[in-house]
């Protein structure tokens, strides 16, 4: 691996003492840096605009210096480039990171040496639909959020799995999960937590009015409806934390597994249950 892909936290204060470690990793060596960052900043010598056209400047590695949100913001460029994501934690749980600031040097002479490995992570592909048309479509690493947003009432969700009713909740939202996602949102509402490399979506209702409405698991092969109605006004779609499209009277969320992945380097020998103890203090 030589070309590097940087995408760094925007309100990280420090980002000279991340590109003056690079710059030190690249002296003597054939590494080259391209910026990939969402809100470009003046870019040191050592770093180059991301190429438009990647065919001819193949990025073999995106890494992402910030918390899971950031790296959740880089999903779209490992889809695009294909690149593997190594993340380095700068914020405060780091779930989805891989290393840390301290670590970067030993982190790119084990890739450099090939010795990593790569764990890939479903995504989940959601529509909102009205009137039977397609209105928006996005895929996410982490979660689907139908939320109501403004309203101080609750709505309703209708929900089917391939065409079968489950059941009808008023609640605050409904989260549809990834594996990788059952970490995040869907945890905090009682949901279950699934190991990275299941095949699998967790459906969670946000505070719903009946206590007996409780978190699901599907199977990656089915495909889930939630119809929304009982809207004062619109609630919001939201895709991995970020305001994705309004949700108005009778619109259908359709949540399915998405054929494509992201992929993730794994550098170190921990375990997902090492990291649960340490990261979620689980059992402590």
């Amino acid at each position: 691996m030589k070309h590097f892909a940087l995408c760094i936290n925007p309100s990280f204060s420090d980002k000279q003492r991340i590109y003056h470690l690079l710059e030190t990793l690249q002296e003597g060596s054939d590494i080259q840096y391209y910026s990939a960052n969402f809100h470009q900043d003046m870019l040191p010598a050592i770093v180059q605009p991301l190429p438009e056209n990647l065919q001819n400047t193949p990025i073999d590695c995106i890494l992402v210096f910030g918390g899971d949100g950031t790296i959740l913001r880089a999903k779209q460029l490992a889809l695009d480039t294909g690149a593997p994501i190594l993340g380095i934690n700068l914020g405060y749980l780091g779930f989805l990171s891989e290393s840390v600031l301290p670590e970067i040097a030993s982190s790119l002479q084990n890739l450099k040496r090939g010795k990593y490995r790569l764990l890939n992570r479903m995504l989940i592909n959601c529509q909102l639909r009205r009137k039977g048309k397609i209105v928006f479509e996005g895929l996410a690493l982490n979660d689907a959020v139908i939320y109501k947003a403004g309203s101080p009432s609750l709505i309703h969700v209708r929900i089917k799995a391939s065409n079968r009713y489950v059941f009808d909740t008023r609640c605050d939202g409904v989260i549809a999960c990834t594996p990788t996602g059952s970490t995040a949102y869907s945890l905090s509402t009682g949901g279950p937590i699934l190991a990275p490399e299941m095949k699998a979506m967790v459906l969670s209702p946000v505070n719903p009015h009946i206590l007996s409405i409780r978190p699901m698991v599907f199977p990656d092969t089915e495909r889930l409806v939630m119809k929304v109605y009982g809207l004062n006004q619109p609630a919001e779609l939201q895709i991995d934390g970020e305001n994705s499209a309004p949700i108005e009277e009778g619109d259908e969320v359709v949540v399915t597994a998405s054929e494509r992945s992201v992929s993730f380097i794994k550098l170190s020998n921990r375990t997902f249950y090492q990291i649960l103890r340490n990261k979620l203090h689980l059992g402590k």
